[in-house]
């Protein structure tokens, strides 16, 4: 057994469906099922972020524009909020690897401010943002490990999708 923040204890345990579909946050925080994954769960998480980004946006391109992305975006990062800290008590770990719902806001970001850009230029955009998101350079290391709770867990995404961007502006002006 473990204690968190809150000092409240909970069992570890490796999350399966089951627990994944006992609770809405589960089900928002590990990504609609992405986060299961029992390889890099933040990749997949992220290739989830980038095809259902593609899906709504092709498919429904006058509805899914980028405003309607930024609002979603802003909401998911509240809910994703709560969301992350339930999940997070639940499994007894603040920041557990199968909560993706950071990821795929954080690149749903990304994808807003590249597209419509090629599918290589994309593709650049999601190894650059799971490099920041996994290297976790300065200042995003910090916050990763000094916020606590559902804002941390989405926050530090947030930061490492900035970098990304940031790179790619810069990338882009040479």
């Amino acid at each position: 057994m473990t204690t968190i923040e809150n000092k409240q204890t909970a069992i570890i345990h490796k999350p399966d469906w089951r627990f994944m579909l006992r609770h809405p946050a589960h089900i928002l925080s590990q990504g609609f099922g992405s986060g299961l994954s029992p390889v890099m769960p933040g990749t997949s998480g992220t290739l989830f972020a980038w095809l259902s980004f593609y899906v709504f946006s092709s498919r429904w391109p006058d509805v899914f524009t980028t405003t309607t992305w930024a609002v979603i975006i802003v909401i998911g990062f509240a809910i994703g909020v709560w969301a992350c800290d339930v999940t997070g008590k639940n499994l007894g770990v603040a920041d557990h690897g199968s909560m993706v719902w950071d990821e795929i806001i954080a690149f749903w970001l990304v994808l807003i401010f590249i597209v419509p850009a090629n599918w290589q230029t994309q593709l650049w955009a999601f190894i650059g943002f799971r490099f920041f998101d996994m290297v976790k350079p300065p200042p995003i290391g910090y916050f990763d490990r000094h916020l606590k709770g559902g804002f941390g867990v989405m926050w530090d995404d947030i930061v490492a999708a900035f970098f990304c961007l940031l790179a790619f502006a810069l990338w882009r002006s040479f």
